[in-house]
């Protein structure tokens, strides 16, 4: 028997977010789809699907969070999935971000994120059932020059989800954050991704190529958005979801890579790293 599904979908109105939206319609759940301002494509979508509800949501608003979480119980009675999408990049030397620009990368991808997790557990913890859904990146598992601020926003979306998944398990609900590389969505348009205007030339090599880099491979991502929204909809299909779900051949490369050389240092330290406990701990 097939239960129909009831999915809350932040930065919904283009990118993953309106990916997702139209596999999960096409799929035949529901969907409430939060937008910042334009509806965009999903007005269109609203004339073509009866389960369909768009409503205006600012994540880093918080009551705005619980008023849009109140309107998705209204209008279907439940919340099944929540996948936390909104968000955008900035492409910058750690050095070169400023305050408030690093302030407002947080703001929305991390304070956002569990601004609208707080407006929904209540409600899955009510039906005693749901699954949560982060959008992190390759950037949470694996820091990079040029995306260091950035990625730091999703690595602190990693550690909420991994702590999420074990306090909200004797709860029937599962915790998952999702983790995609590159893409060939809008990210690396200027309407996603923040470049700061302070560059400072001896990040050249890195940061400045980095750039140079976005600029190049933009529209040229190898991951394919349509199979992404497929991977969300197998996930809150799943029994035993995972709690990690890296998507895309370049994500996987990269953390091998990462894993790989952790394993390398740990051996060349082996002795530093166990060598810190008290004389009377027993080994």
């Amino acid at each position: 028997m097939t239960t129909t599904k009831v999915w809350f979908i932040t930065g919904a109105s283009r990118g993953f977010g309106l990916e997702i939206v139209k596999a999960v319609l096409e799929d035949g759940d529901k969907v409430v789809a939060t937008v910042r301002s334009n509806a965009g494509e999903l007005a269109d979508l609203l004339e073509q699907y009866s389960n369909l509800f768009v409503t205006k949501l600012d994540v880093t608003n918080e009551a705005q969070a619980k008023v849009a979480a109140d309107q998705a119980v209204n209008r279907f009675g439940r919340i099944d999935v929540l996948v936390n999408n909104a968000g955008f990049g900035l492409l910058s030397a750690v050095e070169e971000a400023t305050g408030e620009e690093v302030k407002r990368v947080f703001e929305t991808n991390v304070f956002g994120t569990l601004n609208v997790t707080r407006a929904i557990l209540p409600v899955m913890r009510a039906q005693q059932s749901g699954h949560v859904i982060n959008i992190s990146s390759v950037g949470g598992l694996s820091g990079f020059y040029g995306w260091g601020v950035y990625g730091s926003t999703k690595f602190a979306v990693e550690g909420l989800t991994e702590a999420m998944a074990q306090e909200l398990a004797p709860l029937g609900i599962h915790a998952s954050v999702v983790e995609p590389g590159f893409f060939r969505t809008n990210f690396l348009d200027t309407s996603s991704l923040t470049r700061t205007s302070n560059v400072i030339d001896d990040y050249a090599d890195t940061v400045g190529a980095m750039r140079s880099f976005a600029t190049q491979v933009n529209k040229k991502q190898p991951g394919d958005p349509a199979k992404l929204a497929q991977a969300f909809i197998r996930l809150a299909n799943a029994e035993q979801p995972p709690v990690h779900l890296p998507l895309g051949n370049d994500t996987l490369s990269r953390y091998i890579e990462k894993t790989t050389k952790f394993q390398e240092e740990i051996e060349a330290w082996y002795d530093v790293i166990t060598g810190t406990d008290h004389d009377d701990v027993v080994q």
